[in-house]
């Protein structure tokens, strides 16, 4: 039992990193799997995989649990309106991937959860980052100039004067479904569903802040609701768990919790004052270390 504990926290520490950094949480979990082996059943490890994100929102709902109580005492009615208008753009963000995962979670399991896919996916989205972040880079420079110049009213930064949506309590209905369409293509492992979300939000007019936040958000019913639905197939299964896989999965979600907290902290202060391009070329990276050790392991070399 110590042995597996001992994975579930290792494995619960790769999820509080990766689940909030657009990288793919499921993608490196699928990953780890390959080398860190956990002892129980496959159906405890689908579940497991899923379950162990629920630490993760938590530290979401800790950090910003001021911003997102709607009957917090200390705000005025003003603000508490406001709290539930952003309450309703989550829940409206969430209709297209709740609709999504129900019909092709399991397809896509079946299908798409191998390292091939997870490599191809990871390349692909640190390519579109880079792009898209040297797009906003060029529009930045080219409303800078015309601060200078007098030729921008608006006050506030560059980056301000080229999203629309400055903060995430500016978002609006239709922003929010878009999205979260975006959020609908993280069920391809590898994806990242932060990474999605945040590509959808900055493609949308939202700011690197905005769309980062309500990334955050959109995660707290999407993974409670896709939690709970793995436990409730594991149960009506006929499954229980063994005294191993109880103790496994309370040190993953306890882990995954710390750990998420300190990463959410971390890239909150980053994007203030960074772009996204440093995750892209780390996707880029490990995809193409990822293809070359599944390629080779697929031709038989090792």
């Amino acid at each position: 039992m110590i042995i597996e504990v001992l994975k579930a926290l290792f494995l619960g520490f790769v999820e509080g990193i990766t689940e909030w950094l657009p990288i793919s949480s499921t993608g490196h979990m699928i990953l780890v799997d390959e080398f860190l082996k956990l002892d129980v059943s496959e159906q405890f490890l689908a579940m497991f995989l899923v379950v162990i994100q629920i630490g993760a929102i938590m530290a979401v709902i800790i950090l910003y649990f001021t911003k997102l109580n709607p009957f917090s005492r200390k705000k005025t009615p003003k603000q508490r309106k406001s709290t539930w208008r952003l309450w309703g753009m989550v829940l409206i963000g969430c209709i297209p991937a709740a609709i999504v995962g129900i019909l092709l979670d399991d397809w896509v399991h079946d299908h798409f959860y191998n390292g091939i896919v997870v490599a191809a996916m990871l390349i692909v989205y640190g390519i579109i980052f880079i792009v898209m972040e040297r797009r906003n880079r060029r529009l930045e420079a080219q409303a800078a100039i015309a601060m200078r110049r007098g030729k921008h009213t608006r006050p506030g930064s560059a980056e301000v004067s080229i999203f629309r949506t400055a903060t995430v309590d500016d978002i609006d209905i239709p922003t929010a479904l878009k999205i979260g369409a975006f959020q609908c293509l993280a069920i391809v492992p590898g994806t990242s569903r932060s990474g999605a979300t945040i590509i959808g939000g900055m493609l949308s007019g939202c700011s690197r802040v905005a769309a980062t936040e309500f990334t955050f958000f959109l995660a707290i019913p999407i993974m409670f609701g896709w939690g709970i639905v793995k436990v409730a197939k594991f149960l009506v299964a006929g499954l229980v768990m063994s005294q191993t896989e109880i103790a496994v999965l309370v040190a993953g979600v306890l882990c995954s919790f710390v750990v998420s907290v300190i990463s959410i902290k971390f890239l909150m202060g980053y994007i203030k004052k960074n772009d996204f391009t440093a995750f892209g070329w780390y996707r880029i990276v490990v995809g193409i270390i990822v293809l070359s050790y599944f390629g080779a392991k697929g031709m038989g070399l090792f």
